[in-house]
């Protein structure tokens, strides 16, 4: 069983930056890919960023290149999300999810674990 914990959210203005991280416990987190997602409220839940096992591969949502960076540190289980210029409409509970298989997918449900998620609010 993977259990990922989520952190690194708070009250931003626009323009300002975050840096969100996704702690997994678990022995073989090394070896999963992991992507990010986003739900605002009364809106479907949105693909941001996925890395591969060995943080050699990335993807990320057309709509988010340029200002997100995923990452991850293998030797402290953790994947991180690096956010710049944010802007108000990116107000919401961002989530890291785990397929067990190790695929690249857009969809939350495709994934095996995911976490509780962190509030990000962007005030204007």
């Amino acid at each position: 069983q993977v259990q990922l914990v989520e952190s690194g959210g708070g009250l931003v203005q626009a323009g300002g930056s975050l840096s969100l991280s996704c702690a997994a416990s678990g022995p073989t987190f090394g070896n999963f890919a992991t992507a990010w997602f986003r739900q605002a409220p009364g809106k479907e839940r949105e693909f941001l960023a996925w890395i591969n096992w060995n943080g050699i591969t990335t993807k990320y949502a057309d709509s988010m290149k340029g200002r997100i960076t995923i990452s991850r540190d293998s030797a402290k289980s953790t994947v991180y999300l690096r956010m710049n210029n944010l802007k108000p409409e990116d107000t919401a509970v961002y989530n890291c999810a785990i397929p067990l298989d190790g695929g690249f997918y857009l969809r939350d449900d495709e994934y095996d674990f995911r976490g509780q998620g962190t509030q990000v609010t962007v005030s204007s």
